[in-house]
């Protein structure tokens, strides 16, 4: 069954802000009192689950919602540093021509994503940002039922473990990238129905589904 719905994570899947994450991440334990995070711990928290991390890195839940707003700020601000991917907006626009409805489900405020996105924000149809951690199942859920799609026809990228669990819990066919936050093996573990190498692929994945009726 073809996809016409595609649902987009920002960060690591579209954005390429783990450079930036790494420069911000230790300057964030410190104001919010957990672990800092060592270069020889990065790659070992690739690998972890969301729940994992915040185990390792002694983030307690109740801190979550003040750590987010603090990021959102300090994503504003460094909004010149973030850039895109390359290949995302041909990528966009390739689904876009073919039928496809984009949405965007981030963590991120709407106001920053727009921002990052640049003339490839009037591509999407949908916006539901600021997602707390392990909420993103209800937004895709939410995104679904707006666009008027089943979801046997939706598909949701990512590049995190707990886009994939949101996606099924979300009863949505689940799509990872390897260029991300979590290291591709995590990924590849929890058999995704797709794993992008390159940017180019999602559009030849989900635009060949799209022709095929």
């Amino acid at each position: 069954m073809p996809y016409s719905l595609a649902i987009f994570d920002l960060d690591g899947t579209l954005a390429d802000s783990f450079p930036w994450f790494l420069r911000v991440i230790n300057d964030v334990a410190d104001r919010f009192s957990f672990r800092r995070v060592a270069e020889e711990d990065i790659e070992g928290l690739r690998h972890a689950s969301s729940r994992e991390i915040l185990t390792r890195l002694e983030v307690p839940l109740w801190k979550l919602p003040a750590i987010a707003r603090h990021a959102r700020r300090l994503k504003a601000q460094a909004a010149a540093e973030i850039s895109l991917f390359a290949g995302v907006e041909t990528m966009l626009r390739t689904l876009a021509e073919n039928g496809v409805q984009l949405a965007l489900v981030t963590s991120d405020s709407e106001a920053n994503a727009r921002e990052k996105l640049g003339e490839a924000a009037a591509l999407f149809s949908h916006y539901d940002c600021s997602a707390s951690l392990f909420g993103k199942a209800a937004k895709f859920r939410r995104v679904v039922r707006r666009a008027g799609v089943d979801p046997g026809r939706v598909i949701a990228i990512g590049d995190e473990v707990r886009d994939i669990e949101a996606a099924r819990a979300a009863g949505i066919a689940c799509g990872a990238v390897s260029w991300g936050y979590a290291a591709p093996a995590a990924l590849r573990a929890l058999a995704p129905d797709h794993m992008f190498a390159q940017m180019e692929e999602i559009a030849e994945v989900v635009c060949r589904i799209q022709q095929s009726v």
